[in-house]
């Protein structure tokens, strides 16, 4: 893992110290710069694979045509090299140096060959062509901005904000992130910082013409590869166990989060059959009673008996975070205004697996995106229950009335209530990843602000991709869909490679195997969702590995009680940080609404604490980099 950054056509006079320091957390181990009069490519690596010189970046070709910076990791390199044998010579076991040839050898079409999570440039020096790429599935960040006289790219975006003049806002984006607590696709808080897409690459000449291509498309295609359930479970165990064994590759010591739950808990103990000789060292966070008062599951107890199970060392991790003290620095490193405090969780992993000389970590992300992990996945099953039953709407509308105060559950009825009255599936699915009313959020914008945004309805980017796509149209897999290319991509793996990045810290997430990943988009949904059973397929594999109560037991959430923090310990940080003086020097939210939310949040007449949260990050992200 590394941070990559590129700037071409108009650069003469940047200093590219300065951006080697805004990215040397990526990649504490070298750094590297090539530069000529089209291109300025800078590189800092965390070393992995080749831990000698000859893994050093830029990396260039023996002929000397073509170099190379790169972020992420390769699993099937050494397949790919043997295609290579006898064409190139190789120097070194880096997947690097297997990428540039294999990008010599087969052009963009490379890009079908790859199983592995990145981001790259591939320069060529004699004809000045540039050639960017984002993996499949977004695991590794990649943002650019581009005019007509230069193209900026980089793993992180403060690098290009650092070098571009217009900071201008992207109010649609900035919506996003109230809206959904994040942002799909492309829109960043600034109108000049775009993500590049992910199975997305681009590529541009010294005309300065930008080319941005879609190379990859999630494959949900309604065909089932096997009829028996037998074989669908020997067949995602088999690649489940295939995806562990290549993503522990590695020249460092590898370890792996292990909060409890079925995901995290999987991967550890297939791991530990697959290397009944060592010791996994795992890490886990602990929790306390105010975890159990925002809906959480003490995990602590579960990860123990896993750990004992498999006899692997387990490091218990504390979930204290002094949010007012830490944030902005949390919030630096994120970059995006995502409102979840599960970033800070993972940056205190990270930091003691660093401190231990642990450089990567495997994670059990993906694993309820793929297979139907979510309570709102559950909600589709109810949502087709309800659909059939006369008066189901008025009878929902009465329940929600008991419910106006403060807890969890209560913001789960409202919001599936607020989902079903949708007009069609596309809509509820799409409504169902928005966190608070559209028109209440609205209202927390100043005046001119909003005759902006009126019209804007976030969903609409969600429906059009449901709508633009031939794929099986279930309600599961259309839900599972939007999980997988925006809530994966745009939320859990955003702050992921941020703040274990923050930490020179790898994180690998065998759920995400290319080849696995597109098995599981040909499970039947009565194999993922059977009955309220969520992941079935997954938990009846799991049996094999894990004991019952710990497969079925309730899901639990990553993160720390928010609906505490807000009216407790962060009054104050709240106070301070959306007073009148900042918001009015922001010069973009109404002060009266936003006070308003404030003060009916703490009196429980609204379960307004994560849009708090998020108002928060976007007054860090405006304040430290606008």
């Amino acid at each position: 893992m590394c941070g990559i950054f590129g700037i071409s056509g108009s650069h003469q006079g940047i200093d590219l110290t300065q951006i080697n320091d805004l990215l040397k957390h990526r990649g504490p181990d070298d750094f590297g710069i090539y530069s000529n009069e089209f291109i300025s490519l800078l590189h800092r690596r965390l070393s992995i694979l080749d831990l000698s010189e000859l893994g050093h970046q830029p990396m260039f070709s023996k002929c000397g045509h073509f170099v190379i910076v790169f972020n992420g990791e390769i699993y099937n390199h050494w397949e790919i090299r043997n295609e290579l044998l006898g064409k190139y010579e190789f120097i070194s076991t880096s997947d690097t140096e297997t990428l540039l040839y294999a990008f010599i050898e087969y052009g963009e079409t490379v890009l079908s060959k790859l199983n592995g999570i990145f981001a790259f440039a591939i320069y060529k020096i004699t004809t000045n062509e540039l050639f960017i790429a984002r993996d499949h599935l977004g695991v590794k960040p990649l943002y650019y901005s581009c005019n007509e006289n230069q193209l900026i790219f980089s793993s992180e975006y403060k690098a290009i904000l650092s070098l571009i003049e217009d900071h201008s806002l992207d109010y649609h984006g900035i919506l996003n992130y109230l809206y959904f607590l994040w942002s799909p696709g492309q829109r960043t808080p600034f109108t000049q910082i775009h993500k590049l897409l992910p199975g997305h690459c681009i590529k541009y000449n010294n005309h300065q013409r930008l080319e941005v291509i879609k190379y990859y498309e999630i494959p949900f295609i309604g065909s089932y590869k096997f009829q028996s359930t037998l074989t669908w479970m020997n067949e995602i165990e088999f690649q489940i166990l295939k995806s562990i064994q290549s993503q522990l590759l590695s020249d460092v010591p590898v370890g792996f989060f292990l909060s409890g739950g079925l995901d995290s808990s999987l991967i550890v103990a297939m791991a530990a059959k697959l290397n009944p000789n060592s010791k996994l060292k795992c890490y886990t966070i602990g929790s306390d009673a105010n975890y159990i008062k925002e809906g959480f599951v003490d995990d602590l107890q579960y990860a123990k008996r896993v750990a004992e199970l498999y006899n692997t060392e387990l490091i218990e991790v504390a979930n204290e975070i002094d949010f007012a003290a830490e944030w902005d620095r949390l919030i630096w490193h994120l970059e995006e205004p995502q409102s979840d405090t599960a970033p800070g969780l993972v940056s205190n992993i990270c930091k003691r697996a660093r401190a231990d000389g642990c450089y990567v970590l495997m994670s059990g992300t993906g694993g309820d995106d793929l297979f139907s992990g979510y309570r709102r996945h559950q909600s589709i099953l109810y949502y087709q229950w309800f659909r059939h039953l006369p008066l189901a709407k008025w009878g929902l509308q009465f329940i929600t009335l008991f419910f106006r105060k403060k807890h969890p559950i209560n913001r789960r009825i409202h919001k599936f209530y607020n989902s079903f009255i949708q007009k069609n599936a596309e809509s509820f699915i799409s409504n169902s990843f928005a966190w608070y009313d559209l028109e209440q959020i609205k209202k927390l914008f100043k005046p001119e602000i909003l005759e902006y945004i009126q019209h804007i309805n976030p969903e609409d980017y969600l429906k059009e991709s449901l709508n633009s796509i031939p794929f099986e149209k279930s309600n599961l897999n259309m839900m599972l869909y939007l999980d997988i290319k925006y809530f994966l991509a745009d939320h859990n793996l955003n702050y992921t490679d941020k703040l274990s990045m923050a930490h020179g810290i790898e994180v690998r997430v065998p759920y995400l195997d290319k080849d696995l990943v597109e098995l599981t988009t040909q499970i039947p949904i009565s194999l993922k969702m059977k009955g309220q059973t969520t992941k079935f397929i997954l938990r009846k594999i799991a049996e094999k590995y894990l004991p019952k109560d710990i497969i079925y037991r309730s899901k639990s959430g990553f993160g720390s009680p928010v609906r505490q923090l807000i009216g407790h310990e962060l009054k104050e940080f709240v106070d301070d940080r959306l007073s009148k003086v900042r918001l009015d020097d922001q010069n973009i939210f109404n002060v009266d609404e936003v006070h308003k939310l404030i003060k009916d949040n703490l009196e429980q007449k609204v379960d307004g604490s994560y849009i708090i949260l998020s108002l928060l990050a976007i007054e860090s992200v405006l304040r430290q980099f606008r």
